[in-house]
């Protein structure tokens, strides 16, 4: 005689509930983390273009062309002030960027000669944000990394009118 164990319906409860709990972990979590990551550097890369582009107006308002760099400093810092205080930095703008520098957040070039009319000047502002050494999630700069290989940045020329 073969005596067949009919299964328990009542062992089986919560396998579902664990299942989904190590589905949920293993599979939807880091999807989530991974959207929420390039939703956040997407904002930045936002950030950094209004913050060079308002920078950029800043410098057109009248006064010395230090003045204007000085406008275009504190406009860009404003602009992208969540960004300075997430990663502790902040832009300098007593004195500008030195020509050369590796990074700085927010770098106003001087007066120079514009491309398109060598007569006129032009100031270019930039506004950057290294994310390879502040990222928003941590460890995500590895799986972004081989994506963005340089700062996130942006940049914004303006021609002045010196009244010359």
């Amino acid at each position: 005689m073969i005596i067949r164990h009919r299964a328990n319906p009542t062992r089986q409860r919560g396998v579902a509930a664990i299942e989904f709990a190590f589905v949920f972990l293993l599979g939807v979590l880091p999807l989530l983390l991974i959207t929420l990551t390039g939703v956040l550097i997407f904002a930045a890369q936002q950030s950094l273009s209004l913050a060079s582009a308002e920078g950029a107006r800043a410098a057109l308002q009248y006064g010395t062309v230090a003045q204007r760099q000085s406008n275009a400093c504190y406009a860009a810092q404003r602009s992208m002030a969540w960004l300075l205080a997430f990663s502790g930095e902040s832009a300098n703008c007593g004195t500008p960027a030195a020509p050369g520098a590796s990074y700085a957040p927010v770098a106003i070039s001087a007066a120079t000669p514009c491309p398109s009319n060598a007569a006129m000047k032009c100031i270019t502002v930039v506004a950057s944000f290294d994310y390879n050494t502040h990222p928003f999630v941590p460890g995500a700069s590895a799986l972004y990394g081989w994506l963005m290989k340089s700062n996130l940045s942006s940049s914004a020329t303006v021609q002045l009118d010196l009244g010359t």
